[in-house]
């Protein structure tokens, strides 16, 4: 900070300026360039959609290009201009900036707007980012299922234009914090994979292992009821909890975002789950995911897109089960089984079939306490990763905006 104070004080002894956004800028609204348009080579473009999602705050390459015929109908971005979105779902990301550091011009379609400046583009991109443009924007922004800020409301906005010196310090303190927590997030992700390859080999060894001591393989028909859930209109109150497949995490536990319920009938009662029970997806992308039912879950039901398993012989514990449904033994059968017309399929008259191997009771229960210290380790990781990064983003939120605060000096 002393070092932009030292530049401050040589390059602008009287303060920071405060300019229009139209005064500084020419702002282009595009037009056009729906996503049929777009193609795989020719003319690089931005989509507008593709900002929000896939583009941080500066790039030097497109996802996405068009045909040259259709560019020379669209707005063009010069090497250094930055394309800003004027429509969005919600305030948040009304208004996302990207600046296009490529080689070559570039195009941009319709509800997007190319501003062409002579700042550092950099630093104005990574400003559009800032508590104080957020509450501009907001006052500026008018819709309510859609939110649009237009180019002329765009224009209004005040930027803070420090000298090209100042810009430029604080634009190369923003990159090496982005470095930073790139880095970071790598580091974080290659530790939690680490430890789901650890919990995946010992699981499966574990398996491998009793299969290869003669320990006797049971097609699981004989061993479980199933039964199919139900179909209803969930709310977000009610009595049950409503179990659907986008409830269940990759990993098989119940997430505790977006729930959803539904109200007791006669007919939602028979879909109760129990502790025990399991719930498999029986379709879709995520067929064969499976989640079991704690004891302290809130009284639940499941949806039509989930089978309940639910053991009828005390000889097979459901947290082997639900341990074994993890494994590779488990998906080299559910693979082989599942019907590929159209979505994946895997109905309970198929999941009779898959085979598992039953040791002991004894047995399972040892195995289960290992496999469940293992799980335990990858989901304490899961659970620290996006607290640990939220923390960090939350330090590179507060440096940046003070990095991108000044006194206005034509105040």
């Amino acid at each position: 900070m002393s070092r932009i104070a030292d530049l401050i004080k040589e390059f602008a002894p009287n303060g920071v300026q405060f300019k229009t956004l139209g005064d500084i800028a020419k702002l282009v609204r595009g037009n056009g360039m729906p996503k049929t348009d777009l193609t795989d080579e020719g003319v690089g473009a931005i989509h507008y959609g593709q900002i929000y999602t896939r583009y941080g705050v500066w790039t030097t390459s497109t996802i996405s290009f068009v045909e040259p015929a259709t560019a020379a109908k669209l707005a063009e971005a010069a090497p250094g201009d930055i394309i800003i979105t004027n429509t969005s779902e919600n305030v948040e990301d009304v208004g996302k900036a990207v600046a296009w550091l490529g080689e070559e011009p570039i195009v941009t379609g319709g509800h997007a707007t190319v501003i062409k400046h002579d700042q550092d583009p950099k630093f104005l991109s990574y400003w559009f980012q800032s508590e104080s443009f957020f509450a501009q924007k907001k006052a500026l922004a008018t819709g309510t299922k859609v939110i649009d800020i237009s180019a002329k409301q765009l224009a209004k906005v005040r930027v803070p234009v420090p000298p090209l010196e100042v810009q430029r310090e604080i634009v190369r303190i923003l990159d090496h914090f982005a470095e930073l927590e790139a880095e970071l997030e790598a580091e974080l992700q290659s530790e939690l994979e680490a430890r789901r390859r650890q919990y995946a080999f010992y699981r499966d060894e574990l398996l491998t292992s009793s299969e290869h001591r003669g320990v006797r393989k049971i097609p699981l028909g004989q061993l479980a009821d199933f039964k199919y859930g139900f179909t209803a209109s969930a709310a977000n109150t009610g009595a049950y909890r409503f179990l659907r497949i986008t409830d269940i995490t990759p990993w098989g536990q119940l997430s505790a975002d977006g729930a959803k319920y539904v109200e007791p009938s006669s007919t939602a009662r028979e879909y109760v789950v129990e502790p025990g029970d399991l719930l498999m997806a029986r379709t879709g992308a995520t067929y064969g995911k499976t989640m079991l039912v704690g004891s302290d879950e809130p009284p639940a039901v499941y949806a039509s897109f989930l089978i309940r398993i639910r053991f009828k012989q005390p000889n097979v514990l459901p947290a082997y089960y639900w341990h074994f449904a993890q494994s590779d033994l488990y998906w080299s059968q559910a693979r082989a089984m599942v019907s590929t017309g159209g979505q994946p399929q895997f109905n309970a008259n198929v999941l009779k079939l898959v085979e598992i191997p039953v040791p002991s009771v004894e047995e399972q229960e040892r195995m289960v306490n290992m496999l469940d210290k293992f799980n335990a380790l990858v989901n304490d990781l899961s659970v620290s990763l996006p607290a640990e990064l939220t923390a960090r983003r939350q330090q590179y939120k507060f440096y940046r905006d003070r990095l991108l605060t000044f006194e206005d000096a034509t105040a």
